[in-house]
């Protein structure tokens, strides 16, 4: 755990307040099994110390895609449609990013991303991906895909409930504001659509933070405003007074139909993982993984990407699409601004159970939410498949949700595999008190830097528009150009980029 205490790393993970109330399990409690995984931090922090030039031999692709998240990986499912020639390089051995997976025995099941709403018709090429995997026919939702209910539930008070408002005990004063707080979202919702594309509105937004905007209209419920905080927490790894008052109205009105209701989800037991093996299969043997780029530049014929590898080699390329992180981005290729950005870390934790534990209330959901937890709850793998009884897998999410992330990332990347699970147990033991009973494994997967976070002033600032565009034969393409990392913002950068090197 390097220089850090196990008290130490509660503290900075959850917070002083939740970390002291965190018990360390019963005395005589065997050590929890299950390993501590993650993206190859080695390798990557490898591009801070300024790696050398390849010196191995030189290839030509039309096409270089750089990064093999869903952004690249969308950008190459573009280019194969339209017959382009194109070579995909990422740095894991894997693609997918944070949409990865994996599977048990038991069940697939995510390692980051697990949901998609249902698109909109206008959003004409992420339909004809989910029409393509038949998650869509004709527009409507496959059966199997759709999040079957009960969907949703939250532990208020030691008892389950459906839904994620805690009704139990709300006065007419909390009801009240929530029917405002809709009823004003419902007004927003004609200027805040999915993807964002190049033109957001309603840009005045930006200037303050959340909670100062939620007071400023008089929503002060505790209820309400913890419901808001959790969906900053769920989407943007933020907390409500730390998250852009714009990417907070953006959560709820951009999900609005004409009809008022919320977009219904699509899910897989591997989460987003089945978004990411679809789009792996239709790019075909045109990845290479285990390849970092470490130099990318324009010259007079195109673009020099210098790469290595187990060996090193040089691509030469007409166009490079950067479908990498803006902080990436900036070390490999000249005159990157990272004005702005900001990037949170997050653990996830996948818990292997033998058989189902036992909750007071409410019948178990696919997605599982405890009000006073700093983390999100889990989502069950095993319910969009209907199995409702015997094994599962329970996926676990805790954003660090940190003013200032460095101290927190730190702790999670210190922290040991009994550090963490007994984190993990001590916090649903609350909602489950056998849950050690049924628990075979505990895996945790360590994201150091998750995903971008829309603070105040992010959209304003550098104008996020101009970000996307091409520079020479240069071009763009990662969820944080929006400022929100969402499945269908880096599909659009992606398809975007594809289309512009095209």
């Amino acid at each position: 755990m390097g220089s850090l205490s196990r008290r130490e790393t509660l503290r900075l993970l959850v917070g002083a307040p939740f970390a002291a109330t965190l018990g360390c399990g019963p005395r005589a409690a065997p050590p929890i099994a299950g390993r501590l995984l993650g993206p190859d931090m080695e390798r990557g922090h490898r591009l801070r110390e300024a790696p050398p030039r390849a010196s191995g031999p030189v290839s030509r692709t039309r096409v270089l895609i750089v990064g093999g998240g869903v952004a690249g990986l969308s950008a190459a499912w573009r280019l194969a449609r339209r017959g382009i020639d194109f070579e995909l390089v990422e740095l894991e051995h894997e693609v997918g990013g944070t949409s990865r997976s994996a599977r048990s025995d038991v069940s697939a099941y995510p390692w980051g991303a697990h949901y998609l709403p249902v698109p909109p018709a206008q959003n004409e090429a992420l339909v004809t991906l989910l029409e393509e995997m038949g998650a869509l026919h004709g527009g409507q939702p496959a059966e199997h895909v759709l999040v079957r209910e009960p969907d949703e539930r939250v532990f208020y008070r030691g008892y389950w409930y459906p839904g994620l408002y805690p009704y139990a005990g709300a006065s007419r004063h909390d009801l009240a504001q929530l029917e405002r707080f809709d009823a004003e979202m419902q007004r927003f919702a004609r200027d805040f659509h999915v993807p964002i594309g190049t033109s957001p509105k309603r840009l005045e937004l930006d200037a303050i933070d959340a909670f100062t905007w939620m007071r400023q209209r008089g929503f002060d419920s505790e209820r309400l405003l913890w419901l808001c905080d959790y969906a900053t927490r769920d989407d943007y790894g933020l907390k409500l007074e730390h998250t852009s008052a714009w990417a907070h109205v953006f959560y709820w009105a951009s999900r609005l139909q004409g009809s008022g209701e919320s977009a219904p989800l699509l899910a897989w037991p591997e989460g987003n993982g089945a978004l990411v093996a679809h789009l792996r299969g239709a790019v075909g043997e045109r990845i290479r993984t285990g390849e970092m780029a470490v130099h990318v530049e324009e010259t007079a014929r195109g673009v020099r990407t210098h790469l290595l590898g187990e060996a090193s080699r040089i691509v030469e390329s007409e166009h490079v699409i950067l479908a990498v992180p803006r902080f990436v981005a900036a070390r490999i290729t000249a005159d990157v601004s990272t004005d702005g950005f900001d990037y949170g870390a997050w653990m996830v934790a996948n818990l292997h159970l033998r058989d189902r534990p036992w909750g007071r209330g409410s019948e178990p959901a696919w997605d599982n939410v405890l009000y006073d937890s700093p983390a999100l709850g889990y989502v069950t793998a095993t319910h969009q498949r209907g199995r409702d009884f015997g094994p599962t897998v329970w996926t676990y999410y805790l954003p660090l949700v940190e003013d200032d992330p460095r101290e927190s990332r730190r702790a999670l990347l210190e922290a040991d595999h009994a550090s963490l699970s007994e984190l993990v147990v001590s916090d649903l033991e609350r909602a489950h008190p056998d849950l050690r009973e049924h628990l075979d494994a505990l895996d945790v997967w360590r994201w150091g830097h998750a995903m971008t976070r829309p603070r105040v002033g992010f959209m304003m600032r550098g104008a996020r528009p101009e970000l996307a565009r091409s520079r020479g034969r240069i071009a763009f393409a990662h969820t944080d150009l929006s400022g929100m990392a969402l499945f269908e913002e880096a599909f659009f950068h992606g398809v975007r980029a594809a289309d512009e090197v095209a």
